[in-house]
């Protein structure tokens, strides 16, 4: 399950509170919010809109658990973000299925094309 528009959208979301606020996120800051969110996207995959909630646990990661009522800021504009998020996904899942694809056609031989019959335009 490809997960990657919504570990984006927590990551970029955490590191817009932070600097919203004024607070540094040096690049231990920033590793650990891209960890805890790919983390936090997979484990809530069957979970509609759960990014809004599993956003909490990657805020508190990095300190920031005192602008968690920023979420709501956030809120508002989900049901578009959700939008944007399925389509990273799904364009994940078609390029991953087109490269399965393109790697398991390799070594086989081309399938046998029929001759050309009465009434074929070829």
């Amino acid at each position: 399950v490809n997960m990657n528009g919504t570990a984006l959208y927590e990551a970029l979301t955490v590191i817009f509170i932070a600097q919203m606020h004024g607070e540094p996120m040096g690049p231990g800051h920033i590793i650990v919010v891209a960890m805890t969110s790919t983390l936090a996207a997979v484990g809530a995959a069957a979970i509609p809109s759960a990014g809004l909630v599993t956003m909490v646990m990657v805020l508190q990661s990095v300190g920031l658990d005192k602008y968690i009522s920023d979420i709501t800021l956030v809120f508002t504009i989900d049901w578009f973000l959700d939008r944007l998020r399925t389509v990273v996904n799904v364009l994940g899942d078609a390029f991953g299925a087109g490269i399965v694809h393109h790697l398991a056609s390799q070594g086989k031989p081309p399938a046998p094309s029929r001759p050309a019959g009465p009434g074929d335009d070829d």
